[in-house]
């Protein structure tokens, strides 16, 4: 028995899954022509009280196609220092858009309304690159699968407001989040300029995001995914994944969520563990004592068939997701007892 618990990426479709995506209707996505892009899209579009939608392979190149229709080359984005947009994209927001980050040093991946005006660069000042564009990640992956505060997210919203920038939330977990605070999408359609959300962690589809967005600023969507190399076919295929995960995967994450926190209680008592991060969602970051190698707690759990990801500074990470079952819980949890 292999227990992956690297990322909510790695799952598999169920046998349910499997049968919405074969009985899928399907027809030429790029030229609109997919019933089930075009419901998928629609669904989404109006969960989050938005006019336009727009699905992508990635969440990277729906995040990285935000970016681009907020900016201009020479531009910048505020972020925090662990957003996914600045380390795990590639480079993408330089290469793809030609701006660059202004990074804050916030708390586990979340910064405050003050940080944002603190970051500002002032328009009339040619010398520093202008200001355009807020981007936040929520659930927060490098802080542990932390949620904002819807509070201060709507503190931002007035912030970008009153200096004419774009805020758009990287939501690849925004599922988790949502479940976990008891929040809506239609509340953060209304904050947002643009969301991306992904259909292929959390929710386990095989691939897929969806940028969503109002009529003016999703005008130039399409184009820029096709500049990406984004368009596709027949893909409603997949779009039929989607589809059953928002019906049947998302109120399930609470099992998730329970799991991870019981992982992080008995990591939290075990002599081997200098600390562990808050917990509450599906991810724990705990990070080993300065006398043990973290590549080697790696490959000897590895050796017990569990897998798990580092995360530097001897920090580690375990993801829980729909493919962790709890007979899979219960041999993770002797094992990390009697490590």
């Amino acid at each position: 028995m292999i227990i992956d618990l690297r990322s909510d990426t790695v799952t598999k479709p169920t046998t349910e899954m499997l049968s919405a995506m074969m009985k899928a209707s399907v027809g030429d996505d790029v030229y609109k022509e997919d019933p089930t892009v075009n419901a998928l899209e629609e669904r989404i579009a109006e969960m989050f009280g938005k006019r336009k939608a727009l699905f992508f392979p990635s969440g990277s190149m729906a995040n990285q196609a935000a970016i681009k229709l907020h900016t201009n080359p020479g531009e910048q984005v505020i972020c925090d220092k662990y957003a996914h947009i600045y380390n795990y994209e590639g480079g993408g927001a330089s290469f793809n858009s030609g701006v660059s980050c202004k990074l804050i040093d916030g708390n586990r991946g979340m910064f405050t309304a003050q940080d944002v005006i603190n970051n500002i660069n002032p328009p009339d000042f040619y010398h520093s690159p202008l200001t355009s564009l807020v981007a936040i990640e929520n659930t927060a992956n490098k802080g542990g699968g932390a949620c904002w505060d819807f509070n201060e997210l709507q503190k931002i919203r007035k912030i970008c407001d009153a200096n004419t920038l774009g805020f758009h939330l990287d939501g690849a977990r925004i599922w988790n989040a949502l479940v976990a605070k008891k929040e809506t999408t239609e509340q953060y359609g209304e904050i947002f300029d643009t969301i991306s959300v992904c259909l292929s962690k959390g929710l386990g589809c095989p691939i897929g995001s969806v940028l969503v967005g109002d009529d003016a600023i999703m005008e130039g969507a399409m184009r820029i995914r096709k500049i990406f190399g984004g368009g596709m076919r027949q893909v409603g295929y997949f779009a039929a994944a989607g589809m059953y995960a928002l019906s049947n995967n998302i109120l399930r994450l609470e099992v998730d969520h329970y799991k991870a926190k019981e992982l992080a209680y008995l990591l939290n008592k075990s002599s081997y563990v200098k600390k562990v991060e808050p917990v509450e969602t599906n991810i724990v970051i705990f990070e080993v004592q300065e006398d043990i190698n973290s590549s080697a707690f790696i490959s000897k759990l590895d050796s017990k068939g569990v897998k798990l990801v580092g995360m530097g500074e001897n920090k580690l990470r375990l993801v829980t997701h729909l493919d962790y079952s709890s007979t899979m819980h219960a041999y993770v949890l002797d094992l990390l007892s009697d490590f």
